[in-house]
């Protein structure tokens, strides 16, 4: 999925896309969000690491994170851009 079609349809279901980067090595802690979070990985490469074991996205790949889910993440060696929408 590229940023546009993601974006398409994420806004026919009224959500709110925004876009975001990090650099190489980035790591978030655990944490959890109290809404469902749709992720779509624009370039780059990140790992999330939850109950559901590690999941990688590369270009392309999406996620779905349902509400109060723990997880983390690490960044991948050449950064990672990132489209994202809650619910």
């Amino acid at each position: 999925m590229d940023e546009t079609g993601f974006v398409e349809r994420m806004s026919q279901h009224g959500r709110q896309v925004y876009v975001w980067a990090n650099a190489a090595g980035t790591r978030y802690e655990e944490h959890s969000h109290p809404y469902r979070k749709y992720l779509c990985c624009l370039a780059g490469s990140i790992v999330f690491s939850g109950p559901q074991g590690e999941v990688a996205l590369a270009a392309g790949d999406e996620l779905v994170l349902e509400a109060g889910t723990p997880h983390s993440a690490l960044v991948g060696p050449c950064g990672v851009r990132c489209a994202e929408a809650h619910q």
